[in-house]
């Protein structure tokens, strides 16, 4: 095939269609004209492909045939409705079908953390042990409430957002391997319960508790949710269910685990914002730990309630 003939041969049909692709308006004889220069430009690209595969012939070719496809179909736009099916269907739905495994993990998450938190309080030694007894105090006196107050507001809310999302996508990607899951809760659990235990010990339970509630159910429950997704996962490969295929069900789920991974990224934004702004205003207690809840009970009654029937509506039922 003479390469140099065939790109002399059909150069001005592309150039032609090059233009009419770059155009903003075309009356009807363009777009007639668009779409048969398209079909031939296909065509084109196919036979080079087969006889002449040169590389950036067949890339220029390849852009131009894409981009005219692109205007003749139309380029996709946001659409509300989409967003709409996202937030009041999918997600919950998603949220919903994985309840009874991050609720598990947030049972056992509470249970240690309640534990450690009682044998560090009981135990100052221990306190020492891992932090040292000046840290110890050093919290105390100022570390634990001048956390949420070292940076300025929207700096330290973009913090926790980022830092809170990597934890729950470490969760969501590490799922099927399990242990990495466990190592991750444990951490978490273990710092928890060693600031709380040595808060109680010198008698600060009422800051320890006032000052980690109001952002602090949203936020773990995120990262329950982000656990319990992800050991799902596992579970689909290690115990498929009957009716599908190991790949089908690890496929499945890792579709879900995409949709809840989406909702947190907006769940840490609400739980930052929360730590940032809520928990060191100057308000009472009791309001902030009364906004922090309210926020949580909301988001339980979106996954369950609204989960519940997204999915009950998905089955037609």
């Amino acid at each position: 095939m003479d390469l140099d003939a065939y790109v002399a041969e059909h150069g001005g049909e592309w150039r032609r269609l090059e233009q009419l692709t770059g155009r903003r308006k075309l009356d009807a004889a363009e777009v007639d004209e668009l779409v048969g220069l398209y079909q031939r430009a296909a065509t084109h690209l196919s036979v080079l492909r087969s006889r002449a595969p040169e590389p950036a012939l067949v890339g220029r070719l390849s852009h131009l045939v894409l981009a005219a496809r692109a205007r003749i179909t139309g380029r996709p736009r946001p659409s509300w409705a989409a967003v709409g099916r996202f937030l009041l269907g999918d997600l919950p739905a998603a949220l919903y079908r994985a309840w009874p495994w991050w609720c598990a993990v947030a049972t056992g998450f509470s249970a240690l953390t309640a534990f450690l938190i009682w044998f560090v309080a009981g135990h100052p030694d221990t306190a020492a042990a891992f932090i040292g007894a000046e840290a110890a105090r050093q919290l105390v006196d100022s570390g634990f409430a001048g956390y949420y107050t070292e940076f300025t507001a929207p700096t330290f809310a973009f913090h926790l957002w980022t830092h809170n999302a990597w934890l729950a996508a470490q969760c969501l990607a590490a799922g099927v391997l399990v242990v990495p899951v466990f190592w991750l809760l444990w951490q978490n659990a273990l710092n928890i319960g060693v600031v709380g235990g040595v808060m109680i010990s010198y008698g600060r339970a009422d800051v320890f508790f006032g000052m980690i509630t109001p952002h602090g159910l949203l936020e773990l429950t995120g990262i329950h949710v982000a656990a319990g997704v992800g050991l799902r996962t596992a579970w689909a490969w290690i115990a498929p269910p009957a009716h599908l295929s190991r790949g089908r069900a690890v496929a499945e789920a890792g579709r879900s685990a995409i949709v809840v991974a989406a909702g947190l990224v907006g769940l840490f934004a609400v739980s930052a914002l929360l730590e940032a702004f809520v928990t060191p205003a100057p308000l009472p207690v009791a309001v902030r730990v009364g906004i922090g809840a309210t926020v949580w009970l909301a988001f339980l009654a979106y996954a369950l309630l609204l989960g519940g029937r997204a999915v009950r509506a998905a089955r037609g039922t």
